[in-house]
């Protein structure tokens, strides 16, 4: 007889899979009446105010033939006419109404119709500050030349620079002419041939269906360099060159990924490396990855993004959640491919030291993330801001799961059904029940007993790390571990321990073991013996740098001020603020920083930032 946990499963696979477009509590469409399918743009990029100008023609796929409005997310746009195509190509104006704006959502922007239309025109403006457009003067840029502008659309910024349906669930391809300054060059998450001439005047297409996080826009002073035939990397003309070191191995990726889960499918695969503001690591956009450049370290130690966005061209782009609600489908998935890539290319041992910091990470998280924050596929929260899922537990509890369910099954079958599944909802949106579902018929109906139906729900559906959970050891952490011990107990002075051949991941287990404080004495020592305040790895700073702060090692101040201007990469930064905002002289430091970097952060950076400082305040 089937426990009452596996009836709840079943029925919640049941009712999602029935659900042709489940409401999405973070968009304000409606894709149960009518589904954008293509969306042609056309737009100017003006650097002097900020703005993109342009028009947005949708075309329409009406599910409800009773149906006579079109709803749409906007944030802070410039609605300046909407029009329909009639039937002789005329186009006649509609009716159109603004609504409230919410803060988080933005505003909903109803267009209302006679008849419904096959294709909508909306003539706009964007705002200076929206939210998911960053532009840069020369100064803030690597060249110090020219400006840049790029777009961060995930998670629902999108709808700040074009009017759509911001919504995973809702999939279409598309076409863009943008125009700009000769001077630059504008790039998509679409077909960018890497012999374009840089004239001012750009036609895009992406054919294969996406969601409108993965929609991006940047123009800039960007150079191109080839890594394979179908591969390269775009940067500024002062960096490309060690970008191009750094991400040589990206071909190789590629084919680790494609014997494991099929064939790459959306042609090319390039890379654009970002100004420092960048608030990401990447974003997997279609065809161009965008990448911080702070995992240019020299080492190719920190080239597990450029794995895990590459990772996303079949867990996230091909197979996508259909909410954020569901955002382990995403991350998860793609966590656990991307360490499957760097196993293959540096070994296993690489590829636990990966796992271990990002188990003993997410620990951490869940030592101050509220129960229903920790649970994988959480309830759908009206007013949330999807921004704030994107949280350890989806990346690195995901791929927990997953790795326990390939210990369960053993490698070969769970490799088989990951193709499977990618190959089975390819271009599709879905959502939690719906893989609960695939994985009882296609995996553990061959598996009898090898998951029970308590482990599945302690996984999915219950905050913590389930009792189900093997930790992942790592042999050269074992060392580093002995080395630290050695240390704190006096036995050995920093500068005599054997740290030659140490790569970023072990300096992070270095430093992640390191008490709450430490002495001055103690720190002069480390920072004597290692120069920790003179790197330039991000991922050191970004833990060295709150340990000064609770001990008190102010003469870390320079270089900490030097590195929160100079990045905008929030996983790097928020830490260091968060350490300075616990009190109030740090507090103070930390406002009179962020007032100089301001102008160089994106929004959401901005926001984060503001957020953290608010929150110590009170």
């Amino acid at each position: 007889m089937r426990t009452l946990i596996a009836l709840f499963l079943a029925a919640f696979a049941a009712t999602a899979s029935a659900q042709d477009a489940p409401r999405d509590v973070h968009s304000y469409a409606q894709p149960d009446k009518v589904v954008i399918r293509d969306l042609g743009l056309d737009l100017r990029v003006d650097f002097e105010r900020r703005v993109l100008r342009g028009h947005a023609d949708l075309a329409l796929e009406w599910r409800d033939p009773a149906a006579r409005e079109l709803v749409l997310d906007t944030r802070d746009l410039a609605i300046e006419k909407v029009l329909g195509k009639a039937a002789d190509g005329r186009w006649l104006r509609l009716a159109h109404e603004l609504g409230e704006r919410d803060a988080t959502l933005g505003q909903k922007l109803t267009i209302r119709m006679r008849k419904p239309y096959d294709s909508v025109r909306i003539r706009y403006a964007t705002s200076p500050e929206a939210s998911g457009l960053q532009w840069l003067e020369p100064s803030m840029t690597a060249g110090k030349t020219h400006p840049f502008m790029f777009s961060q659309s995930q998670a629902i910024h999108a709808r700040s620079w074009v009017p759509l349906q911001d919504t995973p669930s809702v999939r279409y391809t598309y076409s863009a002419r943008v125009r700009t300054d000769p001077a630059v060059m504008a790039l998509m998450s679409a077909d960018n041939p890497p012999d374009e001439p840089r004239d001012g005047d750009y036609v895009f297409r992406m054919r294969q269906p996406i969601p409108s996080y993965l929609m991006a826009i940047a123009a800039g002073d960007l150079v191109f360099r080839p890594i394979s035939a179908r591969s390269g990397v775009w940067a500024e003309p002062v960096t490309v060159e060690a970008a191009h070191a750094e991400f040589i191995d990206t071909e190789k990726m590629i084919e680790v990924a494609e014997s494991l889960y099929g064939p790459y499918r959306w042609g090319r695969y390039d890379i654009l490396v970002l100004p420092p503001s960048f608030p990401f690591g990447g974003m997997e956009n279609p065809r161009l990855t965008f990448a911080t450049p702070t995992v240019i370290v020299g080492d190719k130690s920190l080239v597990s993004l450029i794995a895990h966005e590459l990772a996303h061209s079949w867990s996230g782009n091909l197979v996508t959640n259909a909410s954020w609600n569901d955002l382990w489908l995403n991350e998860g998935f793609t966590s656990y491919v991307e360490n499957r890539i760097i196993e293959a290319l540096y070994g296993e041992e690489a590829a636990a030291m990966e796992r271990v910091i990002a188990q003993s990470g997410l620990a951490r998280s869940l030592k101050t993330l509220p129960k229903p924050a920790q649970i994988l596929a959480p309830r759908p929260v009206e007013g949330s801001d999807p921004d704030d899922s994107m949280s350890d537990v989806a990346y690195d509890k995901g791929a927990w799961f997953l790795g326990f369910l390939e210990s369960r099954v053993g490698r070969e079958d769970f490799d088989a059904f990951l193709r499977g599944y990618f190959d089975h909802f390819a271009f599709q949106s879905i959502d939690t029940g719906q893989f609960v579902g695939w994985l009882r018929e296609h995996l553990l109906a061959s598996h009898p007993g090898a998951v029970t139906d308590k482990e599945l729900e302690a996984w999915l559906y219950q905050p913590g790390i389930p009792a189900s959970a093997v930790p992942t050891a790592s042999a050269r952490f074992e060392k580093v571990d002995a080395a630290l011990k050695q240390w704190q107990s006096g036995r050995v002075a920093a500068a005599d321990l054997d740290t030659a051949g140490w790569v970023t991941q072990e300096w992070l287990r270095f430093l992640e073991g390191m008490p709450a404080k430490l002495s001055n004495d103690r720190l002069v020592e480390l920072d004597s013996a290692f120069g920790f305040t003179g790197s330039n790895n991000g991922e050191i700073l970004m833990r060295w740098f709150p340990l000064t702060v609770r001990s008190g090692y102010f003469e870390a101040r320079p270089a900490m001020a030097e590195f929160l201007q100079r990045v905008g990469r929030r996983k790097l930064i928020l830490p260091i603020y968060a350490a300075l905002a616990a009190s109030r002289e740090g507090r103070e430091f930390a406002r009179q920083v962020f007032e100089r970097a301001r102008p160089g952060y994106h929004p959401i950076t901005t926001a984060s930032v503001e957020a953290t400082l608010a929150e110590k305040k009170r």
